[in-house]
């Protein structure tokens, strides 16, 4: 009996490869034109066009599968705490790193470098997302460690350097660093205040001093970054909260005694280095003033929740690209999926969800840039301090909603592993987490609001303006300026409430400014009109328009 041929493959998706991620992207293409951002349009050609090459998707799958290993000593017995990764991760920071998106507009400052930044991260995260958190630490810590003028200059060239520095060496003998964070503990989570880890004073008084830090850390994150931002109380456990700089190495060489206990075996995110540890005595350098800790790190945590809702608008953007791929390539009952008057409806949906939410990360990394300086533009501080923690609710959640969409549209073959989709969808939670959840996120705008009352006039009136009037918009905005005057109970009862109505108003207020008129009235009808469920694929509108805007998200 001779061997036959069972089968043969056909209908099948090929991977979606060799196609470049800005050029595909009209969306992030003109907002970072019409941010001041276009000097940077050819570097970011470049990059997404490398973003979507094989290889460095291989990477990204790599770095996943093989997760990262935690060493805590030495053959010969010597306590190392030590985590090693796939050269896959060191690829994809050297990547990074080479774009320098974990300082751009601090080395870079000119007009329109923020929004650059911002799309550059967008990019990046499409592919993979574990690799994004020692780099987005880094970048936080920036505006903090400048205010120290005797530790900034040693460290701003290794900040700002543009390649990837892997060697575990202490770091004044590196080219490159990067810092991390250490906030939460296992009693407090994103309860800071309930910290107990305390620092000792041993040389030095005020800011520069020298402290020894005892204590523990539930999450620190990333355990190999040569230093991290972490918050310890002053002489005893009801001592007042203070920042310090706990490096990997102390001056004489020596490690640090910052001891990882073990890594964190997470969801998703398997790629990045997730730990606890205990300080045993461990050298912290204080930095800002004493008593000053959570100011200090909050400041930084404003920043990391930007990169939050950038990170999850690329892996919305990412999931809604592979559905359409899939749905262009994959035949059913006789046609194509994407021929299909149903699955138009979800793949537009999921275009215009994609669409608003890279159209707020825009305006928000820009607002980030206005902001700054010495003469901050109120509107743009008022954006910085209430819509990004709003956006950081919102878009996360909706990440959730639309990976699980796109999953779905690849059926069974989007449930293995082998595929993008598994990993996306393991992926999407943890912005919604990390830095804050969602209930969080909502108290945030409703403390930023009571801290500065003037900012809420001014988004709504800057809202407003951006719609040109539209009746839907200017009836959202009527219904906030309500739950503005609710009781103070009521309205944190409502929190979640306001918090999704101010985000779909600014997102409806920035597709109407700035999206093809069709693309932004189906929008707001959709979601202000409330003519759609809870579910993507609702819209109402005929197959031939679905079609035209599921395809021009994607250009490609």
């Amino acid at each position: 009996m001779t061997d036959a041929a069972t089968h043969r493959v056909f209908n099948q998706v090929p991977d979606l490869a060799h196609y470049n991620l800005f050029d595909s992207d009209p969306t992030v293409r003109a907002a970072l034109e019409r941010l001041g951002g276009g000097w940077h349009a050819d570097a970011l050609r470049q990059f997404g066009a490398r973003l979507g090459e094989p290889e460095v998707q291989q990477w990204a799958a790599d770095a996943n599968r093989h997760a990262p290993e935690l060493h805590t000593h030495s053959r010969t017995g010597e306590r190392i705490d030590m985590v090693e990764f796939h050269p896959g991760w060191h690829a994809l920071l050297g990547l990074l790193r080479s774009q320098q998106l974990q300082a751009l507009p601090f080395a870079q400052p000119r007009a329109g470098a923020w929004a650059a930044r911002t799309a550059g991260y967008f990019l990046q995260a499409q592919v993979e997302s574990g690799s994004l958190c020692p780099p987005t630490m880094t970048f936080a810590s920036i505006p903090v460690l400048r205010k120290e003028a005797t530790l900034f200059p040693e460290l701003e060239p290794r900040l700002y350097a543009t390649e990837h520095d892997a060697r575990d060496l202490p770091w004044r003998d590196k080219t490159a660093i990067m810092i991390g964070m250490g906030m939460t503990e296992k009693q407090g989570g994103s309860d800071v205040r309930a910290n107990t880890t305390v620092a000792r004073p041993v040389r030095g008084e005020g800011r520069g001093a020298e402290y020894a830090l005892t204590g523990h850390k539930w999450f620190f994150s990333a355990p190999m970054c040569d230093a991290h931002l972490v918050v310890a109380r002053m002489g005893a456990e009801d001592g007042p909260l203070s920042c310090f700089f706990v490096p990997r190495f102390r001056d004489d060489g020596s490690r640090n005694a910052v001891q990882i206990q073990r890594l964190k075996d997470k969801l998703g995110n398997r790629s990045n280095a997730s730990s606890e540890v205990e300080f045993r005595d461990a050298t912290g350098i204080l930095i800002g003033e004493e008593g000053r800790g959570i100011p200090t790190i909050i400041e930084m945590a404003t920043s990391t929740r930007l990169d939050c809702v950038i990170g999850s608008a690329a892996i919305l953007r990412a999931a809604f690209v592979q559905a359409l791929h899939h749905t262009r390539h994959r035949s059913a009952f006789g046609r194509l999926l994407a021929d299909q008057p149903l699955m138009r409806n979800v793949l537009a949906d999921l275009a215009l969800e994609s669409e608003a939410a890279t159209l707020l990360m825009m305006e928000l990394g820009h607002a980030f840039a206005q902001a700054e300086g010495d003469n901050p533009d109120p509107l743009a501080a008022a954006w910085k301090r209430v819509v990004t923690p709003a956006a950081k609710f919102w878009v996360c959640k909706r990440t959730l909603e639309a990976t699980g969409e796109a999953m779905e549209v690849w059926g069974g073959n989007g449930y293995v592993e082998e595929g993008p989709m598994a990993r996306l969808y393991r992926e999407a939670p943890v912005n919604s987490i990390w830095e804050g959840s969602g209930n969080i996120m909502c108290l945030d705008v409703l403390r930023a609001l009571q801290r500065n009352p003037d900012d809420a006039a001014r988004l709504l009136q800057d809202l407003s303006r951006r719609a040109g009037g539209h009746p839907a918009v200017r009836a959202e905005l009527a219904s906030l300026q309500a739950m503005l005057r609710e009781n103070a109970d009521q309205l944190e009862a409502s929190a979640r409430r306001f918090a999704q109505g101010l985000v779909l108003t600014a997102q409806a207020a920035l597709m109407l400014a700035h999206a093809d008129p069709a693309h932004a009235e189906l929008f707001v009808a959709s979601r202000l009109g409330r003519q759609h469920g809870r579910v993507f694929g609702t819209l109402d509108a005929d197959a031939g328009a679905l079609g035209r805007v599921a395809s021009r998200g994607f250009e490609g």
